[in-house]
């Protein structure tokens, strides 16, 4: 059970983290075009994966597979 709420708190973590690095108002973020702007992208996709990795996990163990 924990490791699926963690998994879902992850997800809407980086979910809340994307929205805020979209363009506003025809401003693109600071980290675009800087030697930041992969690891960023990175760390959003990291994001996603374990939030969806913790949540399979939760969903498994609940279901007494795992």
């Amino acid at each position: 059970m924990v490791a699926l709420i963690s998994g879902i708190v992850v997800l809407v973590v980086t979910a809340v983290v994307f929205a805020a690095l979209l363009p506003r108002d025809g401003k693109r973020h600071r980290f675009v075009d800087t030697p930041l702007e992969p690891y960023v992208s990175v760390a959003i996709c990291a994001g996603v994966a374990l939030g969806f990795s913790m949540t399979l996990s939760g969903i498994l163990a609940l279901l007494g597979t795992a």
